[in-house]
């Protein structure tokens, strides 16, 4: 199968988001799981930031793609309903399907909708999150309101994804809602994280596929410990589904195709990955946004690095976790 169409060899050599490092600020420490798209006239993206406690998800907008201001946190900790007011992460917005269209969103029922998950511990990714929708009617995409109670949860699953659920990438197509989601097997130790698929006709009530998880882990391969953070765009007759994989080493991004949004295909290497040393993505290149601008594919992913003196920022591990992109042509 030719990918060609997909590819993004061209790395941005600087971050196009870093977090605040501000003591007290949601980015204190990083930003993470970006989300790119058109609205009104203008780029924006949804990412999360950790500041030591957990996550929270913020805007920034943009006019080239390559310089983002940040505008604003829109889900924050100590709202929502309990099982979600420890950590709200924002990971997908409805938008347009296609992988070279405008990326605007769209809505169902008057209204824009957001998938996000959520941790229920304090610290680092506690405890086995769940999934929830938020809906706006503001233009503004500032206000925000969740459903009371999430979506999908890891007890209402099999095996595979009993240790929670995250990193949401949800499509209408003709009439369906699907959801790719990823899920670990478990919380502690040396887990396993799929991605897997439910769908709705109502975003309501949701039914998990049969074959779940529909992207699994090679063995002894790149893959061989994660496939996660789907972003499924589709390009003429095909989806292309973006992902990283993980070996417990490394974090590099890949690419499956499909006819059906059922029935995926990985392609067998990945498509960006980590960097020299001493680069921004030297340890991490993974969990993908694509956009078209132009006729150039732009291809925003989470870059780690080890930590290097007058960084801004320093998470845990430690590391330096910044957002960066790369691109199709060279700018």
């Amino acid at each position: 199968m030719n990918i060609n169409n997909w590819l993004t060899p061209y790395k941005w050599s600087r971050p196009v988001l870093v977090g605040s490092g501000e003591k007290g600020a949601f980015d204190y420490h990083a930003v993470d799981c970006p989300f790119v798209f058109r609205h009104h006239g203008r780029f924006y993206m949804m990412y999360v930031g950790y500041d030591g406690t957990g996550y929270q998800t913020a805007l920034a907008v943009s006019d080239d793609l390559l310089k983002w201001e940040p505008q604003s946190t829109i889900l924050r900790r100590n709202d929502g309903s309990g099982w979600d007011s420890r950590n709200v992460a924002g990971t997908w917005i409805l938008r347009d399907n296609e992988m070279y269209g405008p990326g605007t969103l769209k809505k169902w029922n008057g209204k824009y909708w957001l998938a996000y998950h959520s941790y229920p511990g304090d610290g680092y990714e506690e405890g086995s999150a769940k999934i929830g929708l938020a809906w706006t009617e503001d233009e503004n995409l500032l206000e925000w309101h969740r459903l009371p109670d999430p979506i999908l949860t890891p007890e209402g699953g099999e095996a595979w994804e009993r240790g929670g659920l995250y990193k949401e990438c949800l499509l209408q197509h003709e009439g369906t809602f699907y959801l790719f989601y990823n899920a670990k097997n478990k919380n502690h130790g040396r887990w396993i994280e799929q991605t897997g698929l439910a769908t709705s006709k109502d975003l309501n009530h949701w039914t998990r596929h049969k074959d779940n998880p529909v992207i699994r882990v090679t063995p002894d391969a790149w893959d061989s410990g994660f496939v996660s953070d789907p972003c499924v765009l589709r390009d003429g007759g095909r989806w292309a589904m973006f992902f990283f994989g993980y070996d417990y080493k490394k974090a590099q991004e890949g690419i499956a195709y499909s006819g059906d949004l059922l029935n995926w295909t990985k392609h067998p290497e990945p498509i960006i990955a980590v960097g020299e040393e001493g680069d921004l993505d030297e340890v991490y290149a993974h969990k993908p946004s694509v956009i078209a601008h132009n006729g150039v594919l732009y291809h925003f992913y989470t870059a780690c690095r080890k930590p290097q003196e007058g960084d801004r920022t320093c998470n845990f591990f430690p590391e330096y976790r910044t957002i960066a992109v790369a691109t199709s042509q060279k700018l």
